[in-house]
């Protein structure tokens, strides 16, 4: 092994592994060769091949790539636990998803763990005070992505959101490490309340798709929600919680819901109300 991929190896496996799959990644389909090797292949760090490969995305003729890879490079430079976050991230989806067998499939065509990352550098700006840049940035990762959260909302490490599109969590949302969601989930207000109004999703809750969440209330760990449900209330922890309005209809089934991703609801007596 080269020195330079032994230390890869040694110090960011994560890292390591997705270089030697874009080796073979752009060996096998000559038509994305170029685009692997200046994506993935012609960079020293996850982090700067991160930047480079938003920056393609995000820019336009308001904000270039060039000043958009600044801004991302300073972010990641300021604040180097983004970077163990995009690591748990993107650990996350290679463990949790079915369809993932490397680390560099999600990382050049994931969108929503596009958006996340993208929306770690706005909740950045947005703790510099600089709100401008962060709105900007949260409008591009919507057009782009599909993808709408605000700058101002909180989310741990490890976290998948899959597929991504229609994805909307509001700006005093709190979202905990280990968390999975699908499509079409919101993490939203029930009107023009101000401050404190937004869910708070707590470690190891698995969303399913097309669930809303609305209102100042809490999802508790190790929970589920089930697909399309409507949740005004709190989720207690270790619970499955479905329908519309949504109710408590029993245990979560695993230990790790998030990890396990089982969306199969089984019929469960109506003892459990919330």
């Amino acid at each position: 092994m080269p020195v330079i991929a032994e230390k890869f190896a040694v110090c960011d496996p994560v890292w390591s592994d997705l270089r030697e799959e874009a080796i073979r990644m752009a060996a096998a389909e000559p038509t994305l060769a170029s685009f692997v090797h200046a994506t993935v292949l012609n960079h020293e760090r996850l982090e700067e091949a991160l930047t480079y490969h938003l920056a393609q995305k995000l820019g336009n003729d308001d904000v270039g790539a060039m000043q958009v890879r600044q801004v991302f490079d300073q972010a990641f430079r300021d604040e180097p636990s983004i970077g163990d976050e995009v690591r748990a991230d993107l650990s996350a989806i290679y463990d949790r998803d079915p369809a993932v067998n490397t680390f560099v499939e999600p990382f050049l065509f994931f969108k929503g763990f596009h958006a996340l990352q993208s929306f770690r550098v706005t909740h950045w700006l947005w703790a510099k005070g600089r709100k401008a840049l962060a709105f900007h940035f949260q409008s591009r990762i919507s057009e782009v992505f599909g993808v709408d959260i605000h700058p101002a909302a909180r989310i741990g490490r490890g976290v998948m959101i899959d597929h991504g599109t229609g994805v909307v969590i509001g700006e005093t949302a709190v979202v905990e490490d280990d968390v999975s969601m699908l499509q079409g989930v919101t993490l939203g207000g029930t009107g023009k309340e101000a401050g404190d109004r937004h869910p708070k999703i707590r470690r190891g809750v698995m969303l399913g798709s097309g669930a809303k969440i609305l209102g100042n209330i809490e999802i508790g760990a190790y929970s589920r929600v089930g697909a399309g449900s409507v949740v005004l209330k709190d989720v207690p922890e270790r619970c499955t919680a479905v329908g519309v309005p949504a109710k408590v209809v029993g245990c979560a089934g695993c230990e790790r819901p998030a990890q396990e991703m089982n969306q199969i609801i089984d019929d469960v007596p109506g003892d459990y109300q919330i």
